[in-house]
């Protein structure tokens, strides 16, 4: 993630000089947007959506809640991602891509109906470019991440205000102006965040196999969609055949799109811990002053010599000035969002592999590939790392696949299916799937409950 920043004129310019002398906020403020779009165009980026501080930003302050609405900009993320994708070279679908898919998801449905008790989502399963990726699924993104930038634009709010309250009826001469700061800040935030996000999805896209490979719920309805590309990319050094390696994709697509067709909940229960995690995001001030202080003072010095500034004062989102607040609340938060994700990486692993039986001879080797990839860079592991350093990994999935077999082997298919209806186990009875079950279980002779 580029830094984003401003280069401090000389506050003697009369450019930048009010009545009596006293410094004019407004034009140092179009300055900063001046330059902080110039630095957007550099990567590429058309800067045509940013936010127009001086229109919007005391408006939305008053606002409350309402000022969230829109913080993301859904358009700033999708251009980036496509630019992102574009620039690693563009392959279309071809019509072979579109046969092999087509057999491949054909062999998978009627496996599943054999393995799960959810049946086939509505929507017929399709292959996809890179590009159709990121088109089909950013508005579910949009959705995922929206919190989180929620959660910064309300923290910036804060800064804000004590800001002001600190330095009223005080005169700094000198000193940085940090109520300017903390409204550029505020002001760009939405597209600083959109952006990163851009290009979180634009890497992910260059890797991920399917639309659900994250096991987030990005499509509405749920559908499954594969990456046939990124699907001969992931089996490049393997030495099995094209249509076992598809067949495995199209059943864990399938298997994740069915569950999130036949469980709708699991977006809300999902997103509610996404919520719960922005809700306790802090920024340290310490760090924005300190960054302030130090590239004011060398702006200073540089003009003092007759040196135009050429290092531009930066923010960035992974630079340590936006730290998440370890509060009890977002351990919770978090912990919820890993134990969901494993329990879906978990379930979708138990599923394909019972499809696939014996009628894949490379199962257990397909099934090693995938876990050893993903130990060090799960899909969501990454998207969620690249947003603000959070490190959200599924670590029990593999606890979580063994868990739903053991349910399936003591019950059966339909009772573990079933927990999905329920209240979700924990990373603890993940652990202990016996003890779950026991804890679950209505004894057969309820008497000696009166």
């Amino acid at each position: 993630m580029a830094s984003f920043g401003f280069i401090p004129n000389d506050p003697d310019d009369s450019e930048n000089s009010g009545e009596n002398g006293h410094p004019d906020f407004e034009a140092m403020m179009r300055q900063m947007q001046e330059q902080m779009k110039a630095q957007f165009e550099q990567l590429g980026i058309n800067p045509a959506g940013f936010v127009n501080p001086f229109t919007t930003l005391f408006s939305q302050a008053g606002q409350g809640a309402s000022a969230n609405e829109g913080v993301l900009s859904i358009a700033t993320a999708r251009e980036t991602a496509k630019k992102f994708v574009s620039a690693q070279g563009l392959k279309p679908l071809g019509t072979k891509d579109l046969e092999v898919v087509r057999n491949a998801f054909e062999i998978s449905e009627v496996w599943l109906n054999e393995a799960t008790a959810f049946p086939a989502a509505p929507t017929v399963p399709t292959a996809a470019s890179r590009l159709d990726w990121v088109n089909e699924t950013m508005v579910g993104w949009h959705k995922t991440m929206e919190p989180l930038a929620a959660g910064l634009s309300a923290a910036i709010s804060k800064l804000l205000d004590q800001a002001i309250t600190a330095q009223a009826g005080e005169s700094a001469e000198g000193a940085p102006p940090i109520e300017m700061i903390t409204m550029m800040l505020r002001s760009f935030i939405g597209t600083m965040i959109a952006t990163q996000l851009g290009q979180s999805i634009g890497t992910l896209s260059t890797s991920v196999t399917g639309a659900h490979d994250v096991g987030l719920p990005l499509l509405d309805p749920a559908r499954a969609i594969v990456i046939p590309e990124n699907i001969e990319l992931w089996a490049t050094e393997l030495e099995i055949a094209k249509s076992e390696v598809f067949i495995y994709h199209a059943l864990r697509e399938s298997a994740v799109a069915r569950l999130f067709a036949n469980n709708p909940w699991l977006v809300s229960y999902i997103q509610s811990a996404v919520v719960e995690y922005g809700k306790g995001i802090n920024i340290d001030i310490d760090a924005i002053q300190r960054q302030a202080q130090e590239a004011f003072e060398k702006a200073q010095e540089n003009i003092g010599d007759g040196v135009v500034p050429g290092d531009p004062m930066g923010f960035a989102l992974d630079s340590g000035i936006f730290t998440p607040e370890e509060s009890p609340a977002q351990k919770i938060a978090l912990l919820k969002l890993e134990t969901v994700l494993a329990l879906i990486d978990g379930w979708t692993d138990e599923v394909s592999a019972l499809a696939a039986g014996d009628r894949l001879p490379a199962i257990e080797q397909l099934r090693e590939t995938l876990r050893r990839s993903r130990a060090s860079a799960a899909p969501a592991q990454l998207l969620f790392s690249s947003m603000l350093g959070l490190q959200v990994s599924p670590k029990l999935t593999r606890e979580a696949s063994t868990f739903w077999k053991k349910i399936r082997e003591v019950k059966s298919i339909s009772e573990r299916d079933q927990i999905w209806s329920g209240l979700l186990p924990t990373a603890d009875d993940l652990l202990d799937p016996e003890k779950f079950l026991a804890s679950t279980s209505i004894p057969d002779d309820l008497s000696g409950l009166l």
